[in-house]
Formats: structure tokens, C-alpha cells, sequence
């Protein structure tokens, strides 16, 4: 046979396998339907392994892996389906609205002049009462224990990435994400009056924006020294004596703490943003709201992470971030968080949800939200 009659037989053999696809798929549904009148749950783990055992026991021996995964993809896409058809049945919660309008007061990190500050005003306006905290638990708090509305705190910088504490906080409260706000950051290297900037030997600044100074402060030959926030380093060098130490900060902070600034762009890279998340007690969102963001445990199965992934691509859910960490006191454990684009009141999204959390060992909807 040629190369042609070859093609010609194997699309012969696509047709076929399209339709029995197609007649399988149909199945689940009727399947499907007959769960929801029984009550039935959609997983039935002991169903699937029987099919898969019988997969690789009918294939021959190159093709046994290769065949138990197109079965579990095959099972996955059907169980997408059924999900599908039980959510006809489901009322599911709509969110409130989020109105940033009606907060009173607003909960942020550091001090004023810090980039959270900025933040906060950016997204609730100048005349909110801000509340600020020594850390990024303390926000948390403060929010848990009704002392602010709503807390803020960075997420992820464009140049250094994500910042683990705050995604670790998400994970374990019962907090939800109303809101993400993008924040221009321009950090510079600023001293107290009066200080020879030559005779600096250390800088002071959150462990995040000295790396995103990394190459500066290498070039000026600096030792570097973490402070929990940008605007409470500047404060300490502000209030020293020691004339030999100098900060990272904004150029506003720096003004504001009565400091000279010496490089008014320290970072090694522009433009350079945060994004910090805007968060609260209550599931709210904006109304074009169009992401959203999870938290799960994957699986500890071969394929486990990539069969969880291929319910999204049924969907036809665009991901947009897939961030993945160790859990602590777990051995090498990893909980993944993801998003994507997507609104909780489209059936199809909360039925995939309704699903996750229904199958996962761990499963934290963490918000619908828009960045502004």
C-alpha cells in the first residue's frame, strides 16, 4: 500500500472512532440522568479502575500505557458531561456584588507611604480609613475579626513573581478575593539627610524589592539587610543615627520620610508592577468579573495534575496562571493554584467547580474577580 491508501484507511478508521465517541458520550449523558434520579454521584472510582485494568489487559504490551490514558481522558471528558447535566438541575449561590464604596475601613501591610497604601487608594479612594499591620497574617486578622472590611495584600510582581505567604494565607482562611489591583512600582535608593551616600554600606528594604534592585545593589556594592515592608525601612533610616545604611523605597515614601533620594530608579527592570488582592469574608464579586482562581491538591496518580488540566480544555477554559507549592509538614506534597477566565454565574464554570470540589482531597474556590 501507498503512502496514500495508507491516510485513506486511517481516516476510515477516524470516521468510526468519531462516532462511537459520539455514542459513547450520549451514553453518559442517559447515564447521567439516571444518577440525578437516584442520586447517584458522578466519580466512581471503582468503575473506572475496572475499565482502565481492562484497558491495558486487552492492548498489547507497547500499548497498554497509551491505551489507559486515552481511556482516562475518555472517562474525564464523560464525566465533564455528566457534571454538565446534573447542574440542570442545580441552584447554584450567585456572589454579592462587590462595591469597594461601602467599605468603612480597609486593611493593608507596612506603613503609610508603603505600596499597599497605594494600592488601597487606588481601588477604595482616599477618604477610607486604612489600618495598617506589622504583617501579612496580622492583615488577615484584622479582616477575620471584623476590624476592616476588606484587607489587601501583593500577590505577585511582574519581575520577581509570586509571593508564596500570600497564596499559603488564601489557601488556609475562608477568605474570598473580590478584586486584584495592579500597582506601578518605582523603587529608589534613598539615604537621611546629611549622609554621604559614599560611605553607605547596607540597604534596607522587603526582601521582594531588594530583589528587584538585585543589580544596583550589586553594582554599589552593598550589603543587603530584609525589613517587613519598604515604607518601615524607610522610617527606620529616617529615625537613625547610623550614617552608613540607606533604603529601598518609593520615591513618595522617601519624600514623605524627609529622606534625599540618590537614585530615583533603582530597579533593574521597567516597567515593573504588583498586583495585590483585594479580599474579604464574603464570596463578592465585580460584575464583569472574568477570573477565577482556585486552589487543589492534585491527585498523587501518574497523569493525576494533567487529567484535572483536561477538564478545563473540555470546557474550553483559558488558564492564565498555574502556580504550584510545597505543603508544609507534608511529605513534598503540592498544592496548585490556578486560574482562569471565567464568571461563576455561567453554568458550565460552576458545575466544573461543583465537580472539583466534589473529587479533589483538597479544593479551595478562592474567588471570582477582574483587575483594575
Amino acid at each position: 500500500m501507498d503512502i496514500k491508501e495508507l491516510r485513506n484507511e486511517i481516516d476510515s478508521i477516524d470516521d468510526k472512532i468519531l462516532e462511537l465517541f459520539e455514542r459513547r458520550m450520549d451514553i453518559c449523558r442517559d447515564i447521567a440522568r439516571y444518577k440525578n434520579e437516584n442520586k447517584l454521584p458522578v466519580l466512581n472510582s471503582n468503575r473506572e479502575a475496572e475499565i482502565i485494568n481492562k484497558v491495558r489487559l486487552g492492548s498489547p504490551s507497547y500499548l497498554a500505557d497509551s491505551s489507559a490514558i486515552l481511556f482516562s481522558n475518555m472517562m474525564d471528558i464523560s464525566k465533564v458531561l455528566q457534571s454538565e447535566e446534573l447542574a440542570r438541575g442545580k441552584t447554584f449561590k450567585a456572589p454579592r456584588v462587590f462595591a469597594p464604596e461601602n467599605a468603612q475601613v480597609v486593611a493593608c501591610q507596612g506603613m503609610s507611604g508603603a505600596y499597599s497604601e497605594k494600592a488601597c487608594i487606588k481601588l477604595f479612594g482616599e477618604d477610607k480609613s486604612i489600618r495598617f499591620a506589622a504583617t501579612f497574617p496580622d492583615v488577615l486578622d484584622l479582616v477575620e475579626n471584623d476590624r476592616a472590611d476588606f484587607g489587601l495584600l501583593a500577590l505577585e510582581n511582574s519581575n520577581v513573581g509570586t509571593i508564596e505567604e500570600t497564596y499559603s494565607l488564601l489557601a488556609s482562611s475562608h477568605m474570598y478575593i473580590n478584586c486584584v489591583v495592579r500597582v506601578e512600582i518605582q523603587h529608589c535608593f534613598a539615604v537621611k539627610e546629611g549622609t554621604d551616600p559614599s560611605k553607605v554600606t547596607k540597604v534596607y528594604s522587603k526582601k521582594e524589592a531588594l530583589a528587584q534592585c538585585a543589580g544596583f545593589i550589586k553594582k554599589m556594592g552593598l550589603s543587603v539587610a530584609e525589613y517587613s515592608n519598604t515604607a518601615v525601612a524607610a522610617r527606620m533610616v529616617a529615625d537613625s543615627t547610623d550614617d552608613t545604611i540607606g533604603c529601598i523605597c518609593s520615591g513618595d515614601c522617601a519624600r514623605k520620610m524627609g529622606l534625599k533620594i540618590v537614585e530615583e530608579r533603582a530597579a533593574d527592570a521597567y516597567p515593573n508592577f504588583t498586583r495585590f488582592v483585594c479580599f474579604s469574608k464574603n464570596f463578592s464579586s465585580p460584575p464583569d468579573a472574568d477570573t477565577i482562581s482556585i486552589a487543589f491538591n492534585a491527585p498523587h496518580t501518574p497523569g493525576g495534575l494533567y487529567r484535572t488540566l483536561t477538564k478545563f480544555a473540555v470546557n474550553g477554559l483559558n488558564l492564565t496562571k498555574i502556580v504550584s507549592m510545597p505543603i508544609a509538614g507534608q511529605d513534598f506534597d503540592v498544592r496548585f493554584f490556578l486560574d482562569f477566565k471565567g464568571s461563576y454565574t455561567n453554568r458550565k464554570v460552576a458545575a466544573l467547580l461543583d465537580d472539583l470540589e466534589g473529587t479533589m482531597s483538597y479544593f479551595r474556590f478562592l474567588g471570582n474577580f477582574r483587575e483594575i
